[in-house]
């Protein structure tokens, strides 16, 4: 008999929430569990997603605590001190770094076996915490990184160029905040790099400047939607969805995840966001990406970024 799959959500906010009904229309978990502090907010969400049952695949959708984390096969970390209007990522670092250290242990106890998926900001910095608290293998422990900013990117590059956003193939690597930095070495539609592509383009732009303001525009349009409506769940959601997908259908796909990295360009002992295939098992590898000499230059810098941050609170 095959197992049910199941889901554990901690953090019933509007990032737990969208993602909880995303997955419940893609329909490829049997069980989501949604845990949070206010229980009250966690049931109502729970009961109001089990009212659009009969539109969707069977699935149960409940509330708990921490023990209905019990045979999950991902436990994904959406619970923390959102970002508010004027503040970045590693502002929020000691507030939700305090509040992961009683979290995790809580996770640990009832899970032991689960892929443990970070979404809480500055999620580069919490994913390695996570990985120190837990103790798990570095394979179990992904952080959301720079998935959706590569669909970002990739949206932004889609409407510049007049191309279904499916068949751009674009990296942002990195830091999921301000040192993150496109890969346009690697950059392609269709199978054409945009370096041969954006010539042969008979829109006549002038290329090599328009895309540095994509990608400028992809960076900071975290920061404008906070500012408009307070908070980003959407794309989160959808690309919650997709990392877990790669993990229950043992998929082995390519995506941006944040992951422990060794002897990357030299780079070791900190989470960033590189080209990993997942699986059922969690980060089955990362690829080690052709880099320009620029590129290798600002990754090495969003690394030492990151560890500086790590050092700074005691990890």
């Amino acid at each position: 008999m095959q197992k049910r799959r199941k889901v554990a959500i901690i953090g019933a906010g509007s990032v737990g929430s969208t993602f909880a009904y995303c997955l419940m229309i893609r329909g490829i978990a049997r069980e989501i569990v949604l845990i949070d502090a206010d229980e009250k907010r966690s049931a109502g969400e729970a009961m109001d997603l089990n009212h659009g049952a009969s539109f969707v695949s069977p699935v149960s959708v409940y509330s708990g605590g921490y023990s209905a984390c019990k045979d999950a096969d991902i436990v994904v970390i959406t619970a923390g001190a959102k970002q508010s209007p004027g503040e970045t990522r590693i502002d929020l670092v000691k507030k939700n770094a305090a509040i992961f250290k009683n979290i995790i242990p809580e996770i640990v106890k009832y899970s032991k076996n689960a892929i443990l998926l970070v979404v809480t900001n500055p999620v580069d910095i919490l994913t390695y915490a996570t990985l120190k608290i837990s103790g798990f293998d570095p394979n179990k422990v992904i952080g959301s990184g720079t998935v959706f900013d590569s669909s970002r990117f990739r949206y932004l590059l889609s409407e510049h160029c007049h191309v279904d956003p499916r068949n751009i193939h674009a990296y942002i690597i990195g830091e999921h905040g301000d040192t993150e930095l496109p890969v346009w070495s690697n950059a392609n539609i269709g199978g054409m790099i945009l370096a041969r592509y954006c010539p042969l383009c008979k829109r006549h732009c002038n290329y090599k400047k328009e895309l540095g303001g994509i990608f400028d525009k992809a960076k900071n349009s975290a920061y404008k939607i906070i500012e408009a409506k307070g908070a980003t769940y959407y794309a989160v959601g959808l690309a919650l969805v997709r990392i877990s997908e790669a993990i229950l259908r043992d998929e082995n796909s390519v995506l941006p995840v944040s992951t422990l990295i060794k002897d990357y360009y030299g780079i070791g002992d900190v989470c960033l966001s590189i080209p990993s295939v997942i699986n059922k098992n969690g980060v089955e590898k990362f690829l080690k990406l052709n880099l320009s000499p620029l590129e290798q230059k600002q990754f090495k810098f969003s690394a030492n970024a990151m560890k500086k941050v790590i050092k700074g609170i005691g990890l």
